[in-house]
This record gives structure tokens, sequence and C-alpha cells, in this order.
């Protein structure tokens, strides 16, 4: 398979694919009570080995390009033993029949225990997927290994997406005004749900981490650069997610008008976007996107589209610029990112030699490439000639400025962790790729053994990852004594990153100068 075609693959994986439901109850014949009363009405799960799964609960409703408000309320008891429809989006894995435009707003919830008074932390899973696809069903994401591994409850959330989440029509009415970042507050909404009602789950209100992994981890950033988000989470957790910047109100305004000539609508007859076919919505807004900025370079860290809008006002400023608003200064934060991430790796070429190496680097670095290889060997003594052309050049560098300001501009902790493990799998590259993070993290190597092959040391390191995801959910500190090397929090000068790979580590700055010269501060 080719490097960038792979690369591709690895990109529509994360966004995320279906498969089927969970396993029902192994003793169907066994009086077990499910029901849970939620705000909403009372609503019937599953339980699956000891954990029980309530999925597709709805958590609102909302009209096109307006805010989410509460679902209608039901008297009987609601069935909710299967995903719901994911948000629309233009892919080939989501058939138009899995796929709604009103009934996406739903969440789905795992925990150890119902209605038992107790308080488990919660985690809530935000998919990747950019801002523009993506949904809550992939498997390797199901909540059922952390929920009784670490006895947490765990939420996942579909919202709105791409043009229906994120077009700006503020300039045309001001019931519109709130209309570039639905699709967050769809998320917001989803947090306000689990604040009300995550304790007749056993999960405690006041202990909440979001998390997400690229597009998911870019909406953990924006999430803390949001009022109305304050207040509903108190830890987060972003992986491979630097990248996702938020649109300015100038520029998605741009956009929107653009959008309305492509459809032929005019501003005295906003309204008729109502009426307006949801792929004839697409067609309008990618033909607006390419006439305004022409295409997105994959991995690029600027964005323009269909994404979140820093209008000083709902979102108060870019996340990742290179920190976040003060409103989030008091949320501790763990963040990382692969070693190979999106790059087109060289790990298939077994004979490559040192010396192709350097011929392939001087087309980028020129006269510099020795410098480059010198300071790759200060940073990796035991590289070999394919890791110079695999390393990732865009989520380290930002991962590192990122986590730089955090630590500057906030006393909550700081933890900073890198992936380096490869996957043994041939089709899977060989190498640290983007997204490998989460199956290990999640400790689900069984249902993303395409990615992680399904060996012992595998197993081993998912082990080590899903117990420090566990414990920095619980209690903001990932630390695993006897497990993991001690995990130090980090700042600018110690640059304490936990170095995860067969034999997991912690490096001080082991990068910095090799990340600067591939991408030297703007």
């Amino acid at each position: 398979m080719k490097p960038k075609i792979r690369a591709f693959i690895v990109l529509l994986f994360v966004a995320g694919i279906s498969f089927t439901a969970c396993k029902t109850d192994p003793e169907p014949n066994k009086e077990v009570d499910l029901e849970i009363e939620t705000t909403n009405g009372k609503i019937t799960g599953t339980l699956n080995d000891s954990v029980y799964a309530y999925k597709g609960i709805p958590y609102a409703k909302a009209e096109r390009f307006m805010p989410p408000k509460d679902p209608e309320a039901w008297d009987d008891v609601r069935e909710c033993t299967d995903f719901g429809p994911v948000a629309r989006q233009v892919v080939p894995w989501y058939p138009d029949e899995m796929q709604s435009e009103t009934d996406l707003f739903s969440l789905n919830v795992w925990t150890r225990g119902i209605n038992d008074g107790k308080k488990r932390p919660v985690l809530v899973w935000l998919h990747g997927g950019g801002f523009f696809v993506g949904a809550s069903n992939d498997p390797m994401t199901y909540g059922e290994a952390l929920a009784k591994k670490g006895d947490i409850v765990m939420v996942s959330v579909n919202h709105r997406l791409n043009i229906l989440g994120f077009l700006d029509l503020s300039k045309y009415g001001e019931e519109y005004a709130e209309s570039a970042n639905v699709g967050m507050l769809d998320i917001v909404k989803a947090l306000e749900w689990t604040k009300n009602n995550i304790a007749n789950f056993g999960g405690d209100p006041a202990n909440v981490t979001i998390v997400g992994e690229s597009g998911g981890g870019g909406k953990v950033g924006t999430l803390m650069c949001m009022p109305a988000a304050k207040g509903l989470f108190n830890k987060a957790i972003i992986q491979s997610g630097t990248l996702i910047n938020a649109m300015t109100k100038e520029k998605s305004q741009k956009l929107a008008a653009t959008v309305l000539e492509k459809l032929n609508v005019d501003p005295e007859d906003i309204k008729k976007l109502d009426t307006i076919a949801y792929p004839d919505l697409v067609k309008a807004g990618n033909e607006a996107v390419a006439e305004i900025s022409g295409p997105r370079t994959p991995g690029s860290s600027g964005m323009f589209g269909f994404a979140p809008s820093a209008d000083g006002e709902i979102l108060l400023q870019q996340p990742f610029s290179p920190g976040f608003a003060d409103i989030s200064k008091d949320i501790p934060v763990m963040i990382g990112s692969t070693l190979n991430e999106l790059m087109p790796v060289a790990y298939g070429n077994k004979t490559l030699t040192l010396e192709q190496a350097k011929d392939s680097l001087a087309k980028e670095y020129g006269a510099k490439t020795d410098e480059y290889v010198a300071l790759y060997e200060k940073a990796y003594p035991d590289y070999t000639p394919q890791d110079l052309l695999s390393i990732d050049k865009m989520f380290r560098p930002y991962t590192i400025r990122t986590a730089d300001a955090r630590a500057e501009e906030s006393d909550a902790p700081v933890y900073a962790y890198l992936l380096a493990w490869k996957s043994p799998v041939e089709e899977a590259s060989k190498g640290s790729f983007h997204g490998l993070d989460i199956p290990l993290a999640f400790n689900t190597v069984d249902l993303r053994a395409d990615w992680t092959g399904n060996g012992e040391d595998a197993w081993e390191l998912a082990d080590k990852m899903s117990s420090a995801w566990i414990n920095f959910v619980k209690k903001a500190d990932p630390n695993v004594e006897g497990v993991l090397p001690k995990w130090e929090p980090y700042t600018e000068e110690n640059g304490a990153t936990m170095y995860f790979d067969t034999e997991c580590r912690i490096v001080h700055n082991h990068d910095r100068e090799l990340m600067n010269f591939i991408r030297p501060l703007d």
C-alpha cells in the first residue's frame, strides 16, 4: 500500500467506522433492573460482563442552524440498547440510512453500577474527524473496557458537524447569533445532560474529564475557551489535537455570504435555507471554501471551512494560540501525540541506507541535512534511516508549544506524553501513527487488532496507558506506581514527557531542538 493512501485510511478510521453494538447480558434469564430515571424520562439498557450500557440516549433537539434545546420528554420506558443515528456527513462508511439531521442528538453511557449512590469519575469522549465527520460508535472507543478496569463512567457524544454545525449566519438576524458554533453548543448541552443525570448512572457530576483525539482533541481545547462550558468539566486530555484552530468571525461570515451566493439565496429570504436539501448545502459549502481558500492541506495548522468561530462571546479566543482562555486556568491537562502521526512513513523500505535517506532529506533541508540528522541522532540515539523520513513534523511541535504555554498560564498541572511504540502490523504501516493511542488508552486492542496486533507487547502497553488515563480521570494525576516511571508535571524548563514504548521512560526536552529545527517558531 502506498504511504499516502495508508495515511488517508488511518484518518478515515479515526473519523469513526460503524460496527455492531455491544453484546447483551450473557445471563438473559437473570432478573436485572436496568431502568434509570433521566430528566426527560425513564430508559433501559443492557448488562454485559458486569458493565451496564445505555446507547442512543437523547440529550437535545434543535432546528437547523439553531442552538440546542432540551429534548421532548417521553412517558414510556425508552429502550436505549443501540447507538443512535450519526450526524449528517458525506462519507462512504455511513450510509444515508444511518444518518439523521434531527435525531442525531444522542449520547452513550457505560458504567459498573446504576442507582447505587456511588460517585465514580466520569470520562466524556469526543470523537475525531475534525469538525466535519465522525461519530461516537467506533468500537475502539467503546467504554466497556475502561468502565470495567477502572470503575469509571464513560460517556460518548454525537453532535452536529460540518455546514450544519458551523455555518455563521450571524449577519442575518439575532436569531442566528449562535449559528457559527451550534456544533460545539451541542457538546455543551451533552455536558449539561451529564451534570444533571450522571449520578443515576453511578457517576460523579463534580468529577468530569473531557477527552478527545485529533478533531476531538480540538473540541476539548475549544471547550476550554467557551464560557458556557465552564463548570461542566474539571480535567482535560488532548490527544493529537493541537492543529485544530478555529475560524475568525470575519472569515466565517465571509464563508456564509459566499454559500448564500452559491445557493442563490437572498439574505432577505434567509429562511429558505431551512428547506434546502443537505447534499445541496454541502455542494455549495464545498464550492465556497474552494473559491475563498482553495483546498486545505491535510495536517496544516491553519483552519478554514466549517469549524467553530472565535466571536469573543460564545468562543472567547482561538484555542491553541498557543494557550487557552482564563476561564479554564484551573483545569489540569494531559496532552500528547504519536511519533509518526500522519507522515508517509518509510518503514516498508527495509533496505534503506543512511545515505539514501540523506539524499531524500536533501530535497527538503538542502545544505542543512547533516544538521537535521545530527539533531535527530541527539533526540533518538537508536534511530534508523527509516525513522529520519518518518518523524511527525506538525503535531509534536505544536504540542510542545501548547504545553509550554499551558504550564506558564496555569498553576494546574500539565502532563505530557509521546507515543513512540510502533505497530507491528504491516498493513498499518508499522509506525506510531495518528490514532494509535486510542485503542491503547481505551484498552481495546482486541477491537482494533488490525492497528495494534493482538500480541503481548500491545496488551502490556495498553494496560500501562489505560491505567494512566484512568488515574488522570480519577484524580488529575496519571502516575501508576510500580507500572510506570514517576511522571512529573510538565514545565517548559523540564520538558518532562512520558515516552510510551515497549519500555516506558521519562524524557526531558529530548527533541525540543529537533522540533524547533523542523518547524521554527513563527
